[in-house]
């Protein structure tokens, strides 16, 4: 039988714990979760692709369940291209799901064969946003235990005044 994998894409910029515990909460469901970060052209990001992989590779360590990849254009191709037969995504609050569900409804359309996936963020991260660390760490507060250790680093390099 052909293992079921998931793919859970997403910028990333920068991976937080609160998407690490939808991985591994996805790994109850799936047999592999595929971490993919996509190129959002209206988005500038803080760090490079070749940087979030690293975070990434260096937080998930060696699980042979959990793989990291990149992808540009549109989710399903990769989808399809990966054979993946999900997409997993984290919800947090009732704006999330609304813009998830627009997703979803539009990623079905494009490939009838996918499923999404939503599975509701952890208490402790509910208020946990990529774009928060980063505000939070460029004005000088820490963000300690939000997000895993290498990120921690990488966000120290680019704002020194962080407080950690």
């Amino acid at each position: 039988m052909e293992p079921k994998k998931a793919v859970h894409p997403g910028s990333f910029d920068p991976i937080t714990n609160g998407h690490l515990d939808i991985v591994h909460r996805g790994l109850c469901v799936f047999d592999k979760v595929i971490i993919a970060i996509g190129h959002n052209p209206l988005k500038n990001d803080l760090f490079t692709t070749e940087e979030k992989l690293a975070m990434i590779r260096e937080s998930v360590g060696d699980n042979p369940r959990i793989e990291v990849d990149s992808f540009e254009g549109l989710l399903v191709d990769y989808v399809q291209k990966v054979d993946a037969c999900g997409i997993l995504r984290g919800l947090r609050v009732i704006s999330d799901f609304e813009m998830e569900l627009q997703l979803a409804l539009m990623n079905r359309r494009l490939y009838d064969e996918v499923e999404t996936f939503f599975l509701m963020t952890d208490f402790n991260n509910l208020f946990v946003s990529s774009t928060i660390i980063k505000t939070t760490a460029a004005a000088g507060g820490s963000v300690e235990g939000l997000v895993p250790e290498a990120v921690l680093i990488k966000l120290k390099e680019k704002f020194p005044h962080m407080k950690v």
